[in-house]
């Protein structure tokens, strides 16, 4: 796992971070929370490949099955009934579908922070394609009958 003064001031290392005396509880961002479908096996697999790769801890998880997924999709205006939207929700606001998947991605930092670029082509372009997968991810990848059980370690990144 990343140190902390490199997950919060990535490129300017932890002795600026010690100079200007700043602290991990009066600085760190609080995580952003992804809503994701618990029994998709295409958005399970996103899940574990953003656990591997979320080096910092950026994220929590809520599958849209559980009570805390269900309320933030039904309070920022998505429909849990039919779930056809990725969301996330960090201190910036609330983001869906391709906004939202860039702005994780670019979140993970490192090399991931180069999907900020899909950003120049228009979201309207972007999510034609996010729609296709969504409304065919049953069918193409699969579902589970169970969300995703989380390893002990992983628990405490999932509000339930």
């Amino acid at each position: 796992m990343a140190s902390w003064s490199t997950c919060i001031y990535r490129g300017w290392g932890h002795s600026f971070a010690t100079r200007v005396g700043l602290n991990r509880t009066e600085h760190a961002a609080p995580p952003a929370t992804i809503v994701f479908d618990g029994v998709c096996l295409l958005c399970n697999g996103w899940v574990r490949f953003l656990l591997r790769h979320d080096h910092c801890r950026r994220y929590r998880y809520a599958a849209m099955q559980g009570t805390a997924g269900r309320a933030l999709l039904v309070q920022h205006g998505l429909d849990p009934e039919d779930p056809l939207s990725f969301l996330l929700v960090d201190a910036a606001g609330a983001w869906t579908d391709t906004d939202a998947i860039v702005r994780v991605l670019s979140g993970l930092g490192g090399p991931w922070r180069v999907a900020a670029v899909l950003r120049l082509v228009p979201r309207s372009l972007r999510d034609i394609g996010y729609r296709v997968v969504a409304r065919n991810r049953y069918r193409w990848f699969g579902r589970s009958t169970h969300c995703m059980l989380p390893t002990p370690e992983q628990r405490a990144l999932f509000l339930d």
